[in-house]
């Protein structure tokens, strides 16, 4: 097929790419010619292309004073329990909501596995209404009944990493649960059957069908995570704490910091310097995950 009847015969795909195609243009390539903001002094009256070179100073500045260390800190290590609980969570979630649908016509069975489930919605809800209350939190209770001071739960840092971990992971469960419960949907049942004929149990199966099934969904979506390990949710470590001055040093990531060098100080070009050091960094990790999983699993890497 020569090149021209090879066009007309993918010119509806084409056209369907292309709108996708130029918000992709737009709204991720264009704006790189930005990246030059890192290297200049940046002048309003002369803007971006205009101002004064500068060198490697914004990032010498940017390295020389504690918020780099700490910004890259709270991002990366925020994001690894991110990951590591989420995931945790979303594919127990998912098993389970598989198992209540294979079991859906013994009652008792469904019955026993909503359980879970009910009894977490609880404790997770008293566990938030007694961490968010300073007045009316239960554990704040029992501790004036003991004789001992309330604690400030909003203003002190000490529990603001636990706080953070537990709004993200019941944040985006659901989310990632749906994704591995529809791999799960996709596994044929005949494997199951096969299994339960010769005498597998139900964690058996789970182990030896269930979650080997998974794995490269799995690795996909961590890498997908990985991907965005240098990146935060703004909300999430922004609105949340309410830009607290006490929380700073225990909510403050790069994404926080960009946003507080721009709307608060103006620094234009340290801030420009902290995006483009989060993109690099960014970029390493997912292409040094990406050999790792390649060399173990070519087919469930992501290039």
């Amino acid at each position: 097929m020569n090149k021209k009847k090879r066009w007309k015969r993918y010119l509806p795909l084409y056209l369907m790419l292309l709108p996708g195609g130029i918000y992709l243009i737009i709204n991720n390539y264009m704006p790189m010619a930005g990246i030059v903001v890192a290297f200049k002094k940046y002048n309003y009256r002369k803007g971006i292309f205009g101002s004064d070179w500068n060198g490697l100073k914004n990032f010498a500045f940017l390295f020389k004073t504690k918020d780099a260390w700490t910004i890259t800190r709270n991002t990366i290590c925020y994001n690894l329990v991110f990951i590591a609980l989420g995931t945790l969570a979303a594919v127990t979630v998912a098993i389970l909501l598989s198992e209540i649908r294979a079991e859906r016509a013994k009652k008792t069975y469904q019955t026993l596995i909503l359980l879970p489930f009910l009894v977490s919605i609880v404790v997770v809800s008293y566990i938030v209404y007694g961490f968010l209350s300073t007045e009316f939190g239960y554990v704040n209770h029992v501790l004036q009944n003991l004789g001992t001071d309330k604690i400030s739960w909003y203003s002190d840092p000490t529990w603001w990493p636990l706080i953070l971990v537990l709004v993200n992971l019941w944040k985006n469960i659901g989310y990632n649960c749906v994704l591995y419960y529809a791999t799960l949907m996709g596994i044929d049942s005949s494997y199951y059957e096969a299994a339960v004929v010769d005498g597998a149990g139900r964690w058996q199966r789970i182990r030896y069908i269930t979650l080997p099934s998974l794995a490269p969904t799995i690795i996909i979506l961590t890498l997908m995570a990985v991907s965005k390990i240098f990146y935060s949710d703004f909300g999430l470590f922004y609105q949340v704490p309410m830009n607290s001055g006490p929380l700073i040093d225990v909510t403050n990531t790069i994404d926080t910091y960009v946003y507080r060098g721009l709307m608060e100080n103006s620094n234009i070009g340290m801030s420009a310097a902290a995006g483009v050091y989060q993109s690099l960094v960014g970029f390493v990790l997912v292409v040094a995950a990406n050999w790792i999983v390649r060399k173990k699993d070519s087919q469930s890497a992501l290039f």
